[in-house]
């Protein structure tokens, strides 16, 4: 059978192109068709890298293609992904802190979905496979990451560096850390308004000295509010990791935080959603999974959204002992759990590693304030 090519442009006008309201001819992600007998070549430029986004985009094109024109049609998809060009107009760049080559932010739109639990276990597998790493831990208001790493009471030291006095990260695990809670004791209240406790996190971040870094890690608050902002105006961050639970009332606020980066005016990229606390499987019934929050909740949200799903990690009681006891649960060897960590920091270091291959750096927003409202601008 010989295809047409008009008929092929006619089936790709039924298919939505990723991220636009248009049709994929009507938006021009379709940049050529080439048909050859039975063969047809489809050319596709999209907006979205994400493995997921490339992934759907292909599957529909040749489902439509069968269904519609040929079902034994020979079909081709050349996938270009490329980024959306952005305006000059009030661009500011973030102070970039020499020597740290990616900064992630760890977010949740909900608390107790065990953000710092897996931020803390990403940083100690990325150190184990030999990267530089550490973590700001930017949770104002309920900090946990010196729990964790079993460093409660230890204090930042006072280092001179070319002629300036900077605070020296306090290390274990080979995970360079700095925490307000270096800085308050365990009793203490942290009752600041948004500009001291962004005044707090902007001298960690810049007074402190790192050293080299391959990733920096943000343990972020709960939420979507003054301290993301804060941070996201200090710093340009290189990507985001949505953290969430399978619940309904988890993926709804998870849903949200990555609504919150992928804003036009803060456009930070989402590597992916982390799903916790997945399912439930007993010691004395290995081969049982019982998913007491829902049953692949996060996945279904990362495929909804068009990011990637970096992982499942199962409810079980050692990863919460071994955070209570200050030693993350991904330092155990030879364990069901330490694959599990090394698969989704996997998966994270990818993403990072084809973001700054396929888009431009990210910059630091510009925050104004009009009314008593927060306006953000780029």
């Amino acid at each position: 059978m010989k295809i047409n090519k008009q008929d092929i442009l006619k089936a790709l006008e039924t298919i939505s192109a990723p991220g636009e309201g248009k049709n994929m001819v009507e938006s021009g992600a379709v940049t050529n068709v080439i048909t050859f007998g039975d063969e047809v070549v489809v050319d596709i430029t999209i907006t979205n890298p994400s493995l997921q986004a490339k992934k759907k985009t292909e599957v529909e094109i040749l489902q439509t293609i069968h269904r519609l024109v040929y079902e034994k049609a020979k079909i081709t998809v050349n996938i270009k992904v490329e980024a959306p060009t952005k305006s000059a107009p009030n661009v500011i760049k973030g102070k970039s802190i020499p020597g740290i080559q990616n900064i992630v932010a760890v977010a949740s739109g909900k608390g107790g979905v065990g953000k710092s639990t897996v931020t803390a276990n990403l940083a100690v597998t990325l150190a184990k496979m030999g990267f530089k790493v550490g973590i700001l831990d930017a949770d104002i208001y309920g900090p946990s990451i010196p729990i964790m790493f079993d460093v409660v009471n230890e204090k930042p030291l006072a280092v001179n560096i070319d002629g300036k006095s900077k605070m020296k990260p306090v290390e274990n695990y080979g995970v360079k850390i700095l925490s307000i809670g270096f800085f308050t004791k365990p009793d203490q209240a942290v009752v600041w308004r948004g500009p001291m406790a962004s005044k707090a996190l902007n001298q960690m971040i810049f007074d402190a000295a790192w050293g080299e870094l391959d990733f920096l890690l943000l343990d972020l608050p709960p939420g979507t509010g003054d301290i993301h902002l804060s941070i996201m105006q200090s710093l340009p961050i290189t990507g985001a990791v949505i953290v969430s639970t399978p619940q309904n009332v988890a993926l709804a606020d998870a849903k949200k935080g990555v609504a919150m980066f992928q804003q036009e005016s803060i456009n930070v990229p989402v590597l992916g959603i982390i799903e916790n606390m997945a399912y439930f499987t007993p010691e004395e019934l290995p081969e049982n999974k019982y998913y007491i929050f829902g049953k692949q909740g996060a996945k279904n949200l990362a495929e909804d959204l068009q990011v990637p799903f970096l992982g499942e990690l199962p409810l079980v009681q050692s990863i919460r002992e071994a955070g209570d006891i200050g030693h993350p649960a991904a330092l155990q060897t030879a364990t069901a759990l330490e694959q599990a960590f090394e698969k989704i920091t996997q998966n994270v270091v990818q993403e990072v590693v084809r973001r700054n291959d396929d888009l431009p750096p990210t910059e630091a927003i510009k925050i104004t304030t009009m009314a008593g409202c927060s306006a953000v601008k780029k």
